[in-house]
């Protein structure tokens, strides 16, 4: 018989706030769960949107060019949307280009679903989404310390990790059932319906309870000051760059899992969405451990991305569908382990004036360089296999945690006043 007494109740009630101490901000409820919908509507577009370009090319690389195209404008546009971030109002920008996003799904569906989408439709629309995105993403990312506060940031970007992931794995397993009864045009059109959820929530903060970071002026100049202030702040510069290689060819998923699931394991689209719901499952026990116990600063950076070097080895290796499915559960707790570290690391050292353009930084190394890493990803993946395109994202993580450790004991021995606060930023 188990007995809970006071002391363990106590606890627990103790935990569970730790766990969820953002929530306790009405605004970052109502912003949470407006994102709730509109994030499973775009796990499903994403499925969606991959199975579309394999059906119509039978390639892997086209998946990895159409993903290319999406992230092109965030890494060439993608610092400058952290300029405007800096200049403007966050939450008004964040509603106008979350409501041109769910534009572009709607045109998406309606050429789906009337029979006429095209490759170029795709690439297209594709380029137009990732327009939105260099803009809507350094905002959005920014706007979460004015939202909550630097006490409850590092929970709540856990949290909304834990979203994320909660979404990747609802929404690939509803576009599976979507995909099979209703098509893949009514995952676009559902998708589009979901960005309402998201500008409505926005409308309804309640705006004097909001911390905005004073606006920056007009200036010839600002995004090479932004720059070069990340270059003379390594507690900045090493996370970015760490970011930067494994974002440019870790998380690829949605280029490799495709063909993992057809081409290794001779599977279907069901396949694909159990592993990607995989990943997710195992994202929010990740998000949800950060959220409680999670630590910032670039220590805890290489101790993470060394261990999602391990994991992605194990799903590599993995001899059978089954084996890959669990692997990629652990795969999915320390991606969202490290995107979480990352992302709290650089809004805490970042000077508010600056935070805007960081975190277009941010973006750009984590979703800009996909530009680069999703065409080699996919071509490693069709011409050497699944495996060896998840082994490629392994050997990235190694190599980051290796480069980062080896920047780390340089600024040691050539500025010893910077080591505290670069690697225990907490």
């Amino acid at each position: 018989m188990t007995v809970t007494g006071p002391k363990t109740t106590r606890s627990l009630a103790s935990l569970h706030r730790q766990t969820f101490a953002a929530l306790a901000n009405t605004n970052f409820r109502r912003y949470i769960s407006g994102q709730s919908l509109s994030l499973i509507g775009t796990w499903m577009q994403s499925i969606a949107q991959s199975w579309l370009v394999l059906q119509l090319t039978g390639s892997g690389t086209a998946i990895g060019l159409v993903v290319a195209l999406q992230t092109v404008p965030m890494l060439l546009l993608g610092p400058y949307g952290g300029v405007i971030a800096d200049r403007v109002d966050k939450r008004r920008l964040m509603v106008v280009l979350q409501s041109l996003m769910g534009v572009q799904a709607l045109v998406l569906g309606l050429l789906t679903i009337t029979g006429t989408v095209q490759m170029w439709h795709i690439y297209l629309l594709a380029v137009a989404l990732g327009l939105n995105q260099c803009f809507e993403n350094p905002a959005r990312q920014s706007f979460m310390l004015e939202m909550v506060g630097p006490r409850d940031l590092r929970n709540a970007v856990s949290l909304q990790s834990v979203l994320v992931n909660v979404a990747r794995a609802v929404g690939p397993a509803v576009a599976g059932l979507i995909i099979a009864t209703g098509g893949l045009g009514l995952c676009f059109m559902l998708n589009a319906v979901s960005f309402v959820a998201v500008v409505v929530s926005l409308l309804r903060l309640d705006v004097s309870k909001l911390q905005p970071s004073p606006p920056a002026k007009r200036e010839r100049g600002q995004l090479r000051a932004g720059i070069a202030y990340v270059r003379r702040t390594p507690a900045l510069a090493v996370p970015l760059v760490m970011m930067a290689l494994i974002g440019c060819l870790t998380y690829e998923f949605q280029v490799v899992l495709p063909v993992v699931a057809e081409h290794t394991f001779h599977a279907g689209a069901d396949s694909y969405g159990f592993l990607t719901a995989a990943m997710g499952a195992g994202a929010v026990v990740g998000g949800l451990a950060m959220a409680t116990w999670g630590r910032t600063g670039n220590k805890a950076l290489v101790v993470t991305a060394t261990a999602f070097g391990v994991v992605m080895t194990v799903a590599a290796l993995a001899p059978s569908l089954g084996t890959m499915i669990a692997a990629m559960v652990l795969v999915g707790a320390v991606s969202v382990a490290y995107t979480a570290t990352t992302n709290s690391t650089l809004q805490l050292e970042a000077d508010p004036s600056m935070r805007g353009r960081v975190m277009a930084l941010w973006a750009v190394a984590f979703m800009g360089s996909t530009a680069i890493g999703g065409p080699v990803a996919g071509w490693v993946s069709q011409t050497f296999g699944g495996r060896a395109g998840l082994a490629l994202g392994a050997v990235t993580c190694f190599v980051a945690a290796a480069v980062a450790t080896l920047v780390l004991r340089r600024v040691r021995e050539r500025r010893p006043e910077l080591v505290e606060e670069i690697i225990t930023a907490d």
